[in-house]
């Protein structure tokens, strides 16, 4: 059940809640209420303090779609909640996840096949794949194609996935999750963003600034 959100049920939903990781403005596909994403003690709840009709259902919706492109697990019994399987919380991938289940279409998901995608900056193709190594699980970026400097280009998607991913460099073109464990549906989401760090860079500073003139910033979109 959903508290109310009165004076005394916001502060006790919040209590709850626990910290608050991101937060979506406006949700097109619904109503344009905002959607919050907070945590407590490594659990994730998808929550908004609207009370327009049927919300509950799209925090659900949104909730599945995060398990869809994320590979997170949703918490059985409760409609809102998800927990990575690693027992780790990967925060700054999660703020890129909540921002594709609410803004992309219902029906979308990620490509298929090999994780590559066409570079932003060069002709290159960028590829990543991953394979056991050290006892960790290891993703190797390369890329096909014709560039100026090749070997600078890839060194900064490695440090795109570095900074976006919260992943650590473990080579040249090498990179792994601080929980040491296979994350693909995160790497694919993370790919688009790690080939053009200035543009996301721009994107978000946008999305703060529309943040910061939502109500108390909590996730609360009056009705």
């Amino acid at each position: 059940m959903r508290q109310k959100t009165g004076a005394g049920g916001v502060a006790q939903a919040l209590r709850n809640l626990g910290s608050c990781l991101e937060l979506v403005p406006m949700d097109s596909h619904f109503n344009n209420i905002s959607v919050g994403l907070y945590v407590n003690d490594r659990v994730c709840t998808v929550w908004t303090f609207s009370k327009a009709s049927g919300a509950p259902d799209r925090m659900r919706a949104i909730r599945d779609q995060m398990v869809n492109l994320g590979g997170v697990s949703a918490v059985e019994g409760a409609d809102d909640k998800f927990t990575f399987r690693c027992g780790a919380l990967h925060v700054r991938p999660l703020k890129f996840l909540l921002a594709q289940a609410v803004r992309r279409g219902p029906d979308y998901a990620h490509p298929t096949g090999d994780m590559s995608i066409k570079d932003s900056k060069s002709n290159l193709v960028l590829r990543v794949a991953g394979a056991e190594a050290g006892g960790r699980w290891v993703y190797q970026v390369d890329g096909d194609g014709e560039a100026r400097n090749p070997a600078v280009r890839l060194r900064m998607v490695v440090a795109g996935f570095v900074r976006y991913g919260e992943m650590e460099k473990v080579g040249e073109k090498e990179v792994a999750f601080a929980c040491g464990q296979r994350h693909d549906d995160l790497v694919r989401l993370l790919l688009p963003y790690s080939r053009n760090v200035s543009a996301v860079e721009s994107s978000a500073e946008a999305d703060a600034l529309r943040g910061q003139m939502t109500t108390g910033t909590l996730g609360f979109t009056p009705t």
